[in-house]
């Protein structure tokens, strides 16, 4: 500064920016530390000028200045150093860190003014600075927040649509590098790609408005592509207007949809294709809702006649109780197979049936499948064949032991349980087992024993007990494939 500059001007100048909330520093062209408003010297924490130091150099001793890349300041690269030089700039963003610290404590926005003589040469040199400490703590944990946040998010530029910021999340989504993505434009990675409200998300990108949540397919770097739910919500970014996307992904519920449409395929085909009858009805009125084609064949009902109607009403069971027990076992243990019952058809005719069931959901409803079987003309041929085996085996002398055991087999069912052994009957059963296999009558038998025909009931119902029958030959065959007739006990 020149001798000739009046100090009433200074003094004025000083009334004028003394109040002002950004910080003042005045620096001559012989770079001494001249004043400084109030809001300068609370910007780095001194009392007066002198904490700041007596000129350039002195200040370069107190604080060292860093850019936000970690770049340390030297000399020639400080504000006051700058502008003594006569540079003017604007925004330089610089960390302040005091003498005997490590860490920034502020971070200054700092701007030049240069004030000239009255022949055009430096007079005065000022700085105004700007605490944007919190601002930028903002922004940190902005930034924080976006990066850790496990939801995917990218955030673009509006000016010229480009993606500035990319989290992990959204990397993790789409199988993008992270340099991949910042940089490129919307053309280059559409995110709003076949958008259900494509032309309401591009008005409000160009008005800088909230994107509302639409669906949208994203194109993956590998050449697939992601269902998702995207949503615009505009921010600022280092003041600038910018929109932050987010997402949710909906593959996996793609996935689970079209597996379930392609279950629910599988399921009517073989429903449909099925050589049993089977049907669906309802849970509260079991109305018919479903039927396959084995079912009318079965029934003789129409699927106009029988689609709609309750089971009731169609007086499908000849026993009407079967289908209220029926449900009452549904409502306990959800399913059961198996179950005789005898079904009636529209002509009145009547179908021995093994009828199974299970609750199923059927679009959000609880429903029942029905699975019957005829069997009637296989319990005919059975009975056929008990009866003939019975006939036959009034009479068993002529029968090797080995024929007997063949019939016990096709009478008796695969595997059944043996009730005892012959070592858990008494002397006296043993000896009517023996008796009924010669083929003797109650007379001949009780005549034999020298017991009345009423005792010797009470000997044959006792045995009967023991073995598990209820018939003479059952017991029969039943003493057969243990080697009676025994030779009779002595008395």
């Amino acid at each position: 500064m020149t001798n000739a500059h009046p100090l009433i001007d200074l003094d004025r100048l000083r009334h004028i920016i003394g109040s002002l909330s950004e910080g003042v520093l005045l620096v001559d062209a012989h770079q001494s530390l001249l004043w400084a408003n109030d809001a300068a010297l609370r910007m780095h924490g001194v009392e007066d000028l002198t904490g700041l130091g007596k000129d350039v150099d002195d200040y370069r001793r107190r604080f060292q200045l860093r850019y936000r890349n970690n770049h340390r300041l030297g000399e020639g690269d400080y504000p006051l150093d700058r502008v003594i030089a006569g540079e003017s700039f604007s925004q330089v963003i610089v960390e302040v860190i005091p003498q005997g610290e490590e860490d920034p404590r502020w971070i200054h926005q700092i701007r030049s003014l240069i004030l000239t003589d009255m022949n055009g040469d430096p007079d005065l040199l000022v700085l105004v600075i700007q605490d944007v400490s919190l601002r930028f703590e903002a922004e940190q944990r902005f930034e924080q927040t976006f990066n850790v946040n496990p939801a995917p998010a990218v955030i673009m530029r509006l000016a010229d649509q480009r993606y500035v910021k990319v989290n992990q999340g959204f990397l993790d989504l789409t199988g993008y590098q992270k340099d991949e993505v910042l940089g490129r434009a919307l053309y280059d990675i559409d995110i709003l790609k076949d958008a259900a409200a494509l032309d309401v998300a591009k008005e409000r990108l160009r008005e800088g408005r909230m994107v509302p949540q639409m669906q949208a397919d994203l194109d993956l770097p590998d050449g697939g592509r992601k269902l998702v739910i995207v949503a615009g919500q505009p921010v600022e970014l280092d003041d600038e207007p910018c929109m932050l996307f987010s997402f949710a992904d909906l593959e996996p519920r793609r996935q689970a949809e079209n597996e379930l449409r392609h279950s629910e395929e599988r399921f009517v085909t073989t429903f449909r294709l099925a050589p049993v009858a089977m049907a669906i009805t309802t849970w509260d009125e079991r109305l018919l809702c479903d039927t396959n084609d084995a079912f009318h064949q079965l029934t003789g009902w129409s699927p106009d006649e029988a689609m709609g109607k309750a089971m009731p009403a169609l007086r499908l069971w000849e026993e009407p109780k079967f289908l209220d027990a029926a449900l009452e076992d549904l409502a306990e243990r959800t399913a059961f197979r198996g179950r005789d019952a005898r079904l009636r058809a529209k002509d009145g005719g009547i179908t021995d049936c093994l009828v199974s069931a299970a609750s199923i959901s059927l679009r959000k409803d609880t429903c029942i499948l029905w699975v019957i079987q005829d069997i009637h003309e296989r319990r005919h041929s059975e009975l056929e064949l008990i009866g003939a085996i019975e006939a036959v085996m009034k009479d068993t002398n002529w029968f090797s032991r080995t024929v007997v055991e063949k019939l016990a087999n096709l009478r008796a069912p695969h595997g059944a349980a043996r009730p005892v052994e012959t070592s858990e009957l008494t002397r006296r059963e043993k000896e009517v087992l023996s008796l009924l296999c010669e083929g003797g009558d109650d007379a001949a038998i009780a005549k034999e024993m020298g017991v009345s025909r009423n005792t010797l009931r009470n000997h044959v119902a006792r045995v009967y007990a023991k073995i598990g029958v209820n018939r003479r030959a059952q017991a029969i065959l039943w003493a057969r494939e243990r080697g009676y007739p025994l030779q009779r006990p002595i008395r």
